[in-house]
């Protein structure tokens, strides 16, 4: 079959989906109104709380949400259970979940002054449950930064050889990425004192990033090489505490020095390649050569484990609860007019279900058996963009690095929203205020990323093997399992606050399947981890880090559910609510 029939129709369906369900939960559910006014014009101080107009806040939005997650999610699962239940889960998911518990984050946020999810579920819930909800969050967004972090600098050491000889990877991808970041801090300081417009500045620093990577291949930089250090892994270490550094910056320095432009930036670079997929797609004629199942068996061979792993495999492309911390962590406090919620919350998670499609294609052009799957998904997406740009006149090694390129940038902009929202997270815990508080909070949320980095993990076979391979399952049932418990808080607060008495039931019903297929994933994770041939042996070593955070997720997660599920049965039941959930 041609991929073009799965592309159109998934976005075909997409759009179905954002006029009529999408309409439907933005006025019968959350009631947006223009008529209220936002917490960015309310409490402007032009560094947090900041009035942006949807068009710059749709990119900026766009770029932190659509990260690693849409790209490597659908990868892994398109390999691991074919490309039909992937593409269905990444359809319903981003229509019927996904869209809702995004948009619901967003206008949770703005109408309780910008704070984050956290603060609805104090608020709405109880101080215990908030408690939890935080560590909770913290715990995973210390994840994301580990595994995100190894998956980006992997391009960094690892190279692509092509069929004409040529080479792609490593220093070149290395320093087109640091190249990249000047950019945007330099347009960023020009926009503020200047009189240079936001439209001149994307017409000038949109090539410039085409220049970063095509320079990229004359003076690449070889980390390896210039340390002299033995091993790519090695390098690769190196390379993790670098971007950490670059992490720490960004979450302290104002919104307007790196967070908006560069994600103004990495949003256009999101909607190019699109563009360059969607045309390689449509002229391409590729056809789907990766099976549609890779389990064709019956019974329980067929579905299992399909169920639970392939809902937090996918991740990000579908449904994600980072998506909740980005609305209610960085956009809530620039979203202009309430009504935008709907485009930024809604569409942009619709547009992020087509960037994972996209993602999924590039496995579904790939024979299985090819040596390419056994590659990280990063260079499984580049090659595949690579492929597509063929189509428009650009070398296969430039497709590449472009597709390279746009899965770093991708990532860049979720890693430093993380770490601060982690300073966020740390500073609501302590109450810590000024320089102080944001600078020790960022560097405890950077320093427990670098330590669990540092350690050497290994494989079954006893060889060291990348973070990125042992935490990406950890983290994306801690991704999901938080989007689960962020739709629980707002669907209490739609109880406490909806003049529609029923629009819970449409965040409380996701709510608890993401609940079961999450935790369903984090027993079935421990059990793997500790479980040798029937007999349960503990790991002895660094890899304990993993059955370790999967029983530390399920009681942080029971104790939300628990807190929850007091306060939604109490209110339907007329009991009286405790104090803590005023």
């Amino acid at each position: 079959m041609n991929i073009l029939f799965v592309f159109l129709g998934a976005a075909i369906i997409f759009f179905i989906g954002y006029r009529t369900y999408g309409t439907f939960i933005a006025k019968k559910v959350y009631e947006l109104d223009d008529s209220r006014t936002t917490p960015s014009v309310e409490m402007e101080d032009g560094l947090d709380y900041v009035p942006t107009d949807s068009k710059f806040l749709m990119g900026q939005h766009f770029s932190a949400i659509a990260a690693a997650g849409p790209v490597t999610g659908p990868i892994l699962a398109g390999v691991a259970f074919g490309w039909v239940p992937t593409l269905i889960w990444i359809l319903g998911g981003s229509i019927f979940i996904g869209g809702v518990h995004d948009m619901g984050a967003l206008v949770a946020s703005i109408r309780n002054k910008g704070r984050s999810i956290t603060e609805t579920v104090r608020t709405n819930v109880s101080k215990r449950a908030w408690i939890g909800f935080n560590l909770f969050i913290y715990i995973a967004l210390i994840m994301i930064i580990v595994a995100f972090t190894d998956i980006t600098t992997s391009a960094f050491v690892n190279k692509i050889e092509l069929a004409n000889g040529e080479t792609v990877g490593g220093g070149a991808i290395a320093t087109s990425s640091l190249l990249y970041l000047a950019l945007p801090i330099i347009m960023g300081f020009l926009l503020r004192y200047t009189k240079l417009s936001l439209t001149w500045a994307t017409v000038i620093f949109l090539p410039l990033v085409g220049v970063a990577i095509w320079v990229g291949k004359y003076i690449p930089f070889d980390l390896q090489t210039v340390l002299g250090l033995e091993t790519p892994l090695a390098a690769q270490k190196v390379w993790n505490m670098i971007i950490l550094v670059y992490c720490f910056i960004a979450a302290i320095v104002p919104v307007w020095a790196l967070l908006q432009p560069r994600g103004h930036l990495g949003g256009y670079f999101l909607y190019a390649s699109l563009v360059v997929a969607a045309i390689g797609i449509i002229f391409g004629g590729f056809k789907a050569e990766y099976p549609a199942f890779t389990n064709i068996g019956a019974g329980a061979k067929f579905w299992f484990p399909m169920f639970p792993m392939l809902f937090i495999t996918v991740a990000c492309g579908a449904c994600s609860g980072f998506h909740s911390l980005v609305g209610s962590g960085t956009t809530s406090k620039q979203l202009k007019k309430e009504s935008d919620s709907k485009l930024i919350g809604y569409g942009m998670m619709l547009a992020e279900g087509l960037v994972a499609v996209v993602a999924l294609t590039t496995v579904m052009i790939v024979a299985k058996g090819d040596d390419l799957l056994a590659k990280s998904p990063n260079f499984i997406y580049a090659s595949g963009l690579g492929s597509f740009m063929k189509f428009i006149g650009v070398s296969p090694a430039f497709g590449i690095s472009f597709g390279l390129m746009a899965f770093t940038t991708f990532v860049y902009d979720t890693l430093d929203i993380c770490t601060r929202l982690g300073r966020y997270i740390i500073q609501e815990l302590t109450g810590w205020k000024g320089w102080f508080g944001r600078i020790f909070a960022t560097v405890l949320t950077g320093g427990f990323p670098a330590l669990l980095m540092l350690v050497t993990l290994t494989g079954a076979d006893g060889k060291p093997v990348a973070a990125w391979r042992v935490f990406w399952q950890t983290f994306g049932a801690s991704n999901q399992l938080l989007a689960g418990l962020a739709l629980i808080g707002i669907s209490v607060w739609l109880m406490n606050t909806a003049k529609n008495k029923k629009a819970w039931l449409a965040t409380l019903i996701p709510a608890v399947f993401m609940f079961i297929m999450s935790a369903w994933a984090l027993v079935r994770m421990f059990i793997t981890s500790t479980v040798k041939d029937g007999v349960f042996a503990f790991p002895a070593n660094a890899n304990m880090i993993v059955p370790i955070a999967c029983l530390i997720y399920l009681g942080l997660a029971a104790w939300m559910a628990i807190e929850s599920s007091t306060v939604i049965i109490k209110k339907q039941t007329g009991a009286a609510l405790p104090e803590t959930a005023e």
